[in-house]
């Protein structure tokens, strides 16, 4: 079975992800807005099957209400955190919509139940991994997120990552800051520099430009001084809040 993904920009700078199976029905991925979803699905003649939620902020569950009203046979799911009327997952190790099964991975540091959402070879991480980037740590602990980071890192280099926001091209300027030398960063700036859309990216990809992903590097931990991957990771989240 092949399976479509979809991409609608939303908001500021937002994503709305949509994984379509052959029969033309599609599971939405943090609605934060209801109206460019039924525009899209009326102009693609998609069928919504169901919603999948990563965490509690409006920017990513903005459009629910909407969309529940406007396809009352909707199934919406997502973590304890979030209140609204949907299916709670926080004790789930899978979700199944139609003939599409996901892992439910938790990954705690930008909120406390934020989860993500794995199918194979698709990741929907929400805010948690970014291109280049990571999540502002809001309500976890550095710790958390940096080991919801690692969780995801194990996952085939293949999967395609599909995050919740474009922050792409700001986030490798704050890596070039850091690391100016690093020639996997620049030549991949160089790439998208002219691109709207950068996502989705891969695993293998961000494993050579993401910092975030790279706290294991000895040579990074001895030129920023720390001794520890988690401490690496630290250092890298606090210079990124206040570039």
């Amino acid at each position: 079975m092949n399976n479509v993904l979809h991409i609608i920009p939303a908001l500021a700078d937002n994503y709305i992800w949509l994984i379509e199976n052959q029969h033309q029905q599609v599971v939405i991925i943090d609605p934060g807005t209801a109206a460019p979803v039924i525009e899209y699905l009326s102009h693609k003649q998609l069928t919504p099957a169901g919603i999948l939620l990563t965490h509690h902020h409006n920017d990513h569950i903005g459009g629910v209400l909407e969309l529940q009203k406007q396809f009352p046979d909707l199934l919406v799911f997502g973590p304890s955190e979030i209140d609204l009327p949907i299916t709670n997952i926080s004790s789930q190790s899978t979700v199944t919509i139609s003939d599409m099964t996901f892992q439910i991975i938790p990954t705690p540091g930008h909120t406390l139940g934020h989860v993500s959402y794995y199918m194979q070879p698709y990741l929907f991480c929400g805010d948690t991994l970014f291109s280049a980037g990571c999540g502002r740590i809001f309500e976890g602990t550095y710790r958390q997120m940096f080991n919801s980071l690692v969780q995801l890192s194990l996952l085939p280099n293949d999967t395609i990552i599909c995050p919740a926001h474009e922050y792409t091209l700001s986030n490798l300027k704050f890596a070039h800051h850091l690391v100016p030398h690093d020639q996997d960063i620049i030549n991949y700036y160089q790439q998208i520099e002219n691109q709207v859309i950068t996502l989705p990216t891969t695993l293998a990809r961000e494993k050579k430009i993401n910092l975030f992903l790279r706290c294991d590097n000895l040579e990074l931990q001895q030129q920023f001084d720390c001794d520890t991957p988690l401490k690496l990771f630290q250092f890298f989240r606090i210079q990124k809040d206040s570039f």
